[in-house]
């Protein structure tokens, strides 16, 4: 008879086409030289749930080799990702560079930030250029998010890392709008990736998580603060991620191609106005996307529908394939009104501050037929001319 292998879940090296879903909070040790080298990192092991699981591993490896980095850690949300690299990163004295068009949960961490004694600067994305100008002598971070969060526009990476440069600071960037499938901001200069894997990572609308890209040193310390503070993603959540990481790609590339087909159809409609969406071509940063991006140019874009915010309301309320919610990246073609939805998280007089109008919405596209989306907004689209 054959000896069986060592590994309890692989006895024979006949692997599971699935990494299991291991809910153990706690291991036993074997003995006290087994605890030993686990906790000093000789060899691979968990000890408890709070500082490593195993199939929260497995997924971590997964989007580590998507976005091309050494390593990842994952945590429970897309902000829970974002704060973990601020209270690793920042301290007291430290200058932060933030972009207004960016997702507005990131303004209550900046309040608490701005308390913790760290300084913070809020730039629009069209100053992105003029980036070298704002960072000081204590400048630490700059985070940028491109395509932004919700207007699309696109921030050149590697000229964000440049100025960045100029103080030794860090440039992190979120990836989200954008996914691995067509942009690898590490190749560009990026420190950190981080991603909301709630969003096309995941792809179904039923799991919360967030990642954090970079080099196996960034892991550790990032995996210092996860463990400290309590965020680790619990392992059924790591096993729906890890699901959603197998169609990622068909999905993504389904998403951009009608996503630019939608664009091109939409930037001449006379019901809509200032369309924006990277892949036009000639529009304000085209030619960084084209730089920086590859396979298309996303599921995302934002524009203004008709002149008044009631003209948005009307047009959200008459589609009938596109699903009126928040988040994006899914399955489903999702859309909303980000002055009524994602920026809620800012005061009324900063949400259009930086160009969010009362009448832009934010469309993602899913993996609807393109025709099929089109019909839907045509018909939602006339009912604006009632």
């Amino acid at each position: 008879m054959t000896e069986p292998l060592n590994d309890p879940l692989t006895p024979y090296g006949n692997r599971p086409m699935v990494t299991p879903i291991v809910h153990a909070v706690n291991y036993e040790y074997r003995d006290f030289e087994v605890l030993r080298k686990i906790t000093d990192g000789e060899i691979d092991g968990y000890t408890y749930h709070r500082d490593d699981n195993p199939t929260v591993r497995a997924v971590e490896k997964q989007i580590a080799a998507l976005e091309g980095g050494e390593d990842c850690i994952v945590c429970t949300s897309g902000m829970a990702a974002c704060t973990l690299v601020y209270l690793t990163y920042l301290k007291t004295g430290d200058h932060l560079i933030l972009f207004h068009d960016t997702y507005g949960a990131h303004y209550k961490v900046s309040l608490i930030l701005e308390r913790l004694g760290v300084e913070v600067t809020w730039l629009g994305a069209d100053e992105a250029g003029a980036l070298d100008r704002h960072v000081k002598p204590n400048t630490a971070m700059v985070f940028v998010e491109t395509p932004t969060n919700p207007m699309c526009k696109i921030i050149d990476i590697a000229a964000a890392r440049r100025a960045a440069d100029r103080s030794g600071a860090m440039l992190i960037v979120d990836n989200t709008f954008a996914t691995p499938y067509h942009q690898h901001p590490l190749e560009h200069g990026a420190h950190l990736v981080v991603h909301s894997a709630t969003k096309a990572l995941g792809g179904h609308n039923d799991l919360m998580a967030g990642a954090v890209v970079g080099a196996k040193g960034d892991y550790d310390k990032l995996w210092f603060t996860r463990q400290a503070i309590g965020c680790t993603l619990d392992a059924y959540s790591a096993s729906l991620l890890e699901r959603g990481l197998k169609t990622f790609p068909l999905r993504a590339e389904r998403m951009a191609a009608s996503a630019q087909m939608l664009a091109d159809w939409l930037n001449v409609h006379p019901r809509v106005s200032r369309l924006q969406y990277p892949g036009l071509y000639g529009s304000p940063g085209y030619a960084a996307a084209l730089r920086q991006m590859r396979n298309g140019f996303g599921g995302m874009m934002a524009f203004d529908v008709g002149s008044t915010p009631e003209d948005a309301k009307r047009f959200v309320s008459a589609l009938r394939v596109i699903v009126h919610a928040v988040s994006l990246g899914a399955t489903e073609s999702l859309i909303c009104v980000p002055y009524l939805t994602t920026m809620l998280y800012l005061p009324p007089e900063r949400r259009t501050s930086f160009g969010v109008a009362q009448n832009t919405v934010r469309l993602s596209i899913g993996i609807e037929p393109v025709e099929q989306l089109m019909q839907d907004l045509e018909q939602a689209l006339r009912s604006t001319q009632e």
